[in-house]
């Protein structure tokens, strides 16, 4: 599988965003337009070059993409065309990255080592770090009256989750935590609807899983009984892209897209009432489980760094060790930032 070019990203990418950095400051006065980011950085593009490209942004499990985009207008007056396309949860994006299917979206940690270790297509592109570092955003529950409160009375039991991908991590982490693996439980690899209803009726002892399903869960009187934090979970979401040729206009556009999405997310970051409206559109759930989920839900944007990358690593090593994938994954391999060094959408001036 050819990587070779989002190899070429990172230097354009720095031009492009030097550009974007210096048009920021013309935000605040978009919000008389009644959509707060309809003139973000509205010089560092060409019209004439960028007119003839679509991208397709891909949201994961309704993580309010869409609906911020409409909200905020972040891409109202850009030259290309942007559509949607909504996954529910995060292998099949990959998938979708993989195949071209989609141009730039975010999953989880666990997304792009199971990809990569079945060989797709893609790069991680950049990295959303979550910014309450003690709210978890997935968690492991047991329903409401189970005789289970650890995670060593799991021994035996069945737990649901969705296969590959973070809840599959967190899982497999917990696991270990105490000293299990998974062949010391019944793993039961269900879509994340398919999860709910049998743990809703019982047919599973716990469900790995992240919000709203498990503040949905709770609210019916589940409980939780290991978070989704460090040491058996990570607090970040990896951006993937194709593995395509982008040189030129269009990774300047490409680069031009991504900045915007995050755009978005750093906007709805500080405006978390807006934020929970995009939330409860796009997952069709309340407004007051909305408001309840958004401290977990919020991040900025950044390249991935060593770290980063050591922490993923050890996550792929471990899935590779309990043997929940077939192949060792080489991480840096599939790493290609487009974001130049340093960004950080948190510090975007006008936002």
């Amino acid at each position: 599988m050819s990587r070779s070019p989002l190899r070429l990203l990172a230097a354009v990418a720095l031009l492009a965003a030097a550009g974007a950095l210096a048009g920021c400051g013309s935000t605040a006065s978009a919000a008389s337009s009644g959509k707060p980011l309809s003139n973000f950085d509205p010089s560092a593009f060409s019209q004439k070059a960028w007119s003839k490209y679509t991208f397709v942004l891909g949201d994961n499990g309704g993580d309010g993409t869409e609906a911020l985009a409409s909200i905020t207008g972040v891409f109202s007056k850009v030259p290309y065309k942007v559509t949607f396309a909504r996954f529910t949860y995060g292998p099949p994006l990959v998938q979708a990255a993989a195949s071209g299917d989609i141009d730039l979206g975010s999953v989880g940690d666990v997304p792009p080592i199971t990809g990569a270790a079945t060989e797709y297509g893609f790069s991680v592109v950049g990295i959303a770090h979550y910014i309450y570092t003690t709210v978890p955003e997935e968690d492991i529950i047991v329903p409401k009256g189970s005789p289970i409160h650890t995670l060593s009375q799991l021994k035996g039991k069945s737990v649901a989750v969705p296969e590959g991908s973070s809840a599959h991590g967190l899982l497999l982490l917990a696991l270990k935590s105490v000293g299990l693996t998974p062949s010391d439980v019944h793993i039961d690899f269900l879509s994340p609807a398919a999860g709910a209803t049998a743990f809703a009726s019982g047919k599973v002892d716990a469900w790995s899983i992240w919000n709203p399903q498990v503040a949905l869960a709770v609210a019916a009187g589940a409980r939780i009984i290991a978070k989704g934090l460090p040491p058996i979970d990570q607090l970040n979401n990896y951006y993937v892209a194709p593995n395509r040729d982008l040189t030129g206009p269009k990774l300047a556009a490409f680069t031009d897209l991504f900045e915007r999405l995050a755009a978005e997310f750093t906007w709805a970051d500080k405006h978390p009432a807006e934020y929970a409206q995009a939330l409860s559109e796009e997952d069709t759930i309340s407004l007051a489980t909305a408001k309840e989920i958004v401290p977990s839900s919020e991040f900025y944007v950044a390249p991935l760094t060593p770290a980063d990358i050591r922490a993923e690593q050890a996550l792929s090593t471990a899935f590779f060790q309990a043997g929940q994938i077939k192949k060792q994954v080489n991480i840096a391999q599939v790493v290609h930032n487009v974001l130049p060094a340093g960004y950080n959408s948190l510090k975007v001036p006008g936002l």
